[in-house]
């Protein structure tokens, strides 16, 4: 199926923009847990990214290689129950690697087109942790590669069941697209040290990835932008209950619960917390749009949060950047 480019929202522009940048979004679904299918429609949608210009390309939380959707349906805390076991062990499967050949695909995709990659990902580990998953996003520059490897801090509710908490490594803004760009997960994005972590690192572009529900991004996206005075991305996905396979363990089960689970929301505001793409909801596609990144210093003429509206000397945060693993193993 070709991705279809939204056509409302097709090249919205800002009139007279001094320092233009445009940024797109792929709120995309399909076949759920079919890693390979995936990675496909996310070539496909970079593709099309690159012939409207887009410098920066978003995609939902954990598009690759689908988020846990069973857990909240189908009795996810049941402790042993064969059928929860076969799901894990089904997604387990097909989660991403960090150094997997999805990744290095991304990565060249990157390269060859020009342009620069926020993906949300079921990362798997290696070696320590090769039984875990972790809901990660990354960040790929089409120089450099993999920039950014970002993992969940907290796990919301019912995705402690399968998912890890992650550490601060990640916590970083990069310089990708001639601009910052950072990244947070679905609600780690209400997590105010975290954010105020990015901010210090200048920020201009942060991308909030999400599964898919507009209810989730209306509050947090607007807030964000006014908080930090940033344009503020929220990148959904589309989850359909005919996209679970067919040997998934638990689909009969998943299939009777709500036909939309996930019904996107991916929206985009500007420093000012005015919607530039108000969140779109059932429509799976690519959205572009233009935005002036000078509308960020002029917004942090009257609010910078960790500039001249800190006061480092009553509050500060400090970040932990170490990579956690429970065994150190000596030379």
């Amino acid at each position: 199926m070709p991705i279809p480019l939204l056509p409302v929202l097709h090249h919205h522009r800002t009139p007279e923009a001094r320092t233009p940048f445009i940024v797109g979004i792929a709120q995309l679904g399909g076949r759920w847990l079919d890693t390979a299918y995936r990675l496909g429609r996310a070539v496909e949608a970079a593709e099309l990214a690159a012939q409207q210009g887009v410098s920066l390309l978003a995609f939902g939380e954990t598009y690759l290689s689908g988020y846990p959707l069973w857990t909240t349906r189908t009795g996810g805390a049941d402790f042993g129950d064969p059928g929860q076991l076969d799901a894990y062990a089904y997604h387990l499967d097909a989660a991403v690697e960090i150094d997997g050949p999805e990744l290095k695909t991304l990565a060249e995709v990157s390269a060859d087109l020009g342009i620069s990659l926020v993906m949300g990902i079921t990362e798997r580990g290696t070696g320590q942790g090769s039984g875990t998953t972790w809901c990660t996003s990354v960040t790929l520059d089409p120089a450099r590669g993999l920039v950014g490897h970002h993992r969940k801090l907290v796990p919301t509710f019912d995705e402690r069941l399968v998912w890890a908490p992650g550490d601060g490594a990640g916590l970083l803004a990069h310089d990708v697209a001639g601009t910052r760009v950072s990244s947070l997960n679905c609600w780690e994005n209400w997590m105010p040290q975290a954010r105020t972590a990015l901010y210090a690192q200048g920020t201009a572009v942060h991308v909030g990835l999400w599964p898919g529900s507009a209810e989730l991004t209306r509050d947090i996206t607007r807030f964000t932008a006014l908080e930090g005075r940033v344009f503020s991305v929220a990148a959904s996905g589309i989850g359909r209950l005919a996209d679970v396979p067919d040997d998934f363990p638990l689909a009969e089960r998943l299939r009777d619960s709500a036909e939309l689970p996930f019904d996107g929301g991916s929206g985009i505001v500007g420093p000012d917390g005015e919607w530039i793409v108000a969140p779109v909801i059932e429509a799976e596609g690519l959205i572009v749009a233009e935005i002036d990144l000078h509308e960020v210093r002029r917004a942090r003429l009257t609010f910078d949060p960790t500039g001249h509206y800190s006061r480092p000397d009553v509050l500060r945060t400090t970040v932990d950047r170490s990579r956690r693993t429970p065994v150190e193993l000596e030379p």
